[in-house]
């Protein structure tokens, strides 16, 4: 079903919609929630217990509205037996005539102790028979209560796109609910026992079809044409450059290089922690592609960081010979005419560029070697498109991923079982760790002064919130557009500060990013989009709005864009302690946090992330038992007879949703 014929969502919400991935009615339905608040445990109001809290007592007094530096503030008092609770709602001038004095409320929200005094921030009113609220990814133009009331309306129609995938007998034999069950009880629980239920069926169902997809896909070792070239050229290469490549890089292209003299494609999945130098390796691969009379093509999954790639390239490659270009969405008609042409001719040797490589006009006269940077932004079938564009029918190009996001070598088997495995597990010499630490609300003060000491000094910074408007979500988070205003007028009103966000115009976009790592601005506000793609040796601070709403592993991403160069760098989490961002304080080691990333959150952070409509959500409620309990359940429907129904029936399953519908397989 259109988007536009569910009641509640016209044209401009719809588009809003397509933005996040969600083209359909099945589609919404797996919008599963990020997390849920628990409305079930409550506090007294002379509770000190900092986070999100619940309390239920009796207005005292009249709301009083105030406005301090254009920031209109509602404040309250509530009371129970046991004291009293002091509220205050920010930008919601509406609360001051929505409740009255004597009215009994129970409101949920974060209290914060500052200064030894507690205030309950933004609550929401939380009636009587609410017990575990879906809180969903912010969305633009849905506040987050019409969203949960837009899922409530299409779970009416769940039965009509939600066919159930899994036999009867197969759900019963490895204890699953059936399908319709698990969405509803996802969105809206009965209880925590059912939210259990709900997600184990949906985690299970898409971890299997998952696993028997890319067992479907596996066609054993393509043929690829063996490259000639003698071992000399690896150090002809390393000694180009104007650093010294690592023992871990030397080994890595070492191993690469074997792979490209066989006459099996190799297909090869590079991993290495932030700064581990995988782009240099990439483009020794490339440089011994080139060598041997091929092409070679590297995507990246934003334009940024296509762009970056190529900038880099030009500076190491083409000095070497090498006729590098760009290709992206973006690129101008006439040039691209010319990019295909020299494609096709082979006067163009290497090509970086985004989505845009796999496109149906663009072919290649010899390519030999395809690259995917960010594979977890990537799926199977870009990876295939891409790598389908090789020499010939007989032939296949020889296939490297690359991956920043460090993977638990247990689940990287799972996972990528169709690739070989490089790690890159040395940092370059003189790389100074990035300092982490903890900032409580009460400590930000101190922290823009040490902004302001630093930007003194010439150095830059990056503030990263999770919002990018403040109507994006009626959360107490910080939005990178209302912090970005309130620090240009108050605390760091002096410096030079930007602002950029994902939804951005590109070519806005761009030039702030530029203009950034040009040293014309002091601070950049931002989004994650400054996640992957922005490298700024100069910016030693990143600064971390709302940390607690983040994965280890993508915090530990975002930590990555500082500490560039060998400069001492910091990172300053804005939260209350918890045992999660702990570890990140305690420790630099990519493998170490995704490790206890997996233990903590389950595969989510790795595997999940929403591409075309996919349900990656249900992954996040996955652990590594889980995951091998669905490993051992693929085992068993290839070996066990009874069960040869149920793996006809779920293998077309697997290919009707990943191959037939075009949804990508994708790995985060």
């Amino acid at each position: 079903m259109d988007l536009t014929q569910i009641e509640g969502i016209g044209p401009v919400r719809a588009e809003s919609l397509r933005a996040m991935g969600i083209f359909s009615l099945r589609d919404l339905l797996f919008m599963l929630p990020a997390r849920y608040d628990d409305y079930t445990r409550l506090f007294p109001c002379n509770t000190r217990q900092e986070g999100n809290i619940l309390v239920s007592g009796t207005v005292t007094s009249p709301p009083k509205l105030s406005v301090f530096h254009g920031i209109k503030k509602v404040t309250a008092t509530i009371s129970d037996n046991f004291g009293k609770m002091p509220v205050c709602w920010y930008n919601k001038p509406w609360m001051v005539n929505q409740i009255h004095e004597g009215d009994h409320l129970r409101l949920f929200g974060r209290l914060s102790i500052k200064n030894n005094r507690r205030t309950l921030q933004n609550p929401r009113i939380v009636s009587d028979d609410e017990h575990l609220c879906p809180v969903y990814r912010s969305i633009k133009g849905f506040p987050s209560k019409s969203f949960r009331k837009l899922i409530r309306s299409a779970l009416a129609m769940t039965d009509e796109c939600c066919i159930e995938t899994l036999p009867a007998d197969f759900r019963v034999r490895y204890q699953l609910c059936e399908l319709n069950y698990a969405i509803s009880q996802a969105h809206f629980p009965d209880d925590m026992n059912a939210l259990r239920i709900a997600r184990r069926r949906l985690s299970f169902e898409q971890i299997l079809l998952y696993l028997i997809y890319v067992s479907i896909t596996k066609s054993g070792k393509h043929l690829a044409v063996p490259f000639i070239f003698h071992n000399e050229l690896m150090d002809e290469y390393w000694n180009s450059l104007a650093f010294s490549p690592t023992n871990a890089q030397r080994r890595v292209l070492s191993d690469i290089a074997s792979d490209l003299k066989k006459d099996t494609a190799m297909s090869r999945l590079l991993q290495g922690d932030v700064g581990s130098g995988k782009t240099a390796v990439a483009f020794g691969a490339i440089f011994l592609t080139v060598q041997s009379g091929f092409q070679a093509a590297m995507m990246a999954p934003t334009e940024i960081l296509a762009r970056q790639h190529y900038e880099n390239a030009r500076k190491v490659l083409e000095p070497l010979g090498i006729r590098c270009r760009l290709l992206t969405g973006s690129t101008k008609t006439k040039e691209r005419k010319e990019i295909l042409k020299e494609l096709s001719n082979n006067t163009c040797q290497v090509v970086f560029g985004t989505h845009a490589l796999i496109s149906k006009d663009v072919s290649y006269s010899r390519l030999g070697l395809a690259i995917t940077d960010e594979q977890h932004r990537f799926g199977v079938n870009q990876r295939s498109l891409l790598q389908e564009k090789g020499t010939d029918n007989q032939r296949s190009p020889h296939v490297l991923v690359m991956s920043a996001t460090p993977i638990p070598r247990s689940l990287a088997l799972i996972l990528y079982g169709d690739l070989d495995i490089s790690i890159i597990d040395e940092l370059p010499a003189g790389r100074i760790p990035v300092k982490t630490r903890l900032v409580p609300e009460h400590k930000r003060q101190d922290m823009y002064l040490f902004v302001r000491e630093q930007v003194s000094k010439g150095k830059q910074a990056y503030i990263v919130c999770p919002l990018v408007d403040e109507s994006d979500s009626d959360n107490d988070l910080h939005s990178a557009k209302s912090l970005f205003e309130n620090l240009k007028n108050n605390e760091l009103k002096d410096l030079r500060i930007g602002l950029t966000w994902g939804a951005q115009r590109p070519d806005e976009k761009e030039k702030t990013l530029e203009d950034f790592s040009a040293g014309k601005y002091d601070v950049l506000v931002s989004t994650t989009v400054i996640e992957v793609g922005v490298n700024n040796p100069n910016a030693t601070i990143m600064i971390i709005e709302n940390a607690e709403r983040y994965g280890l592993s993508q915090l530990h991403q975002l930590r990555g864009r500082v500490g560039r160069g060998d400069l001492e760098s910091w990172c300053f989490l804005l939260s209350d302690a918890s045992d999660k961002l702990k570890v990140l304080c305690s420790t630099n080691d990519g493998f170490i946090i995704s490790q206890k990333d997996l233990e903590l959150r389950g595969p989510g952070d790795l595997i999940g992330t929403r591409q075309s409509g996919e349900p990656g959500a249900a992954f996040l409620y996955g652990d590594i038992r889980l995951l091998d309990e669905v490993t051992r359940c693929v085992q068993d429907l290839h070996r066990d007879p009874s069960l040869k129904k149920a793996l006809e029936i779920i293998e077309k399953s697997a290919s009707a949703y990943f191959a037939e519908s075009g949804h990508s397989v994708a790995l985060n």
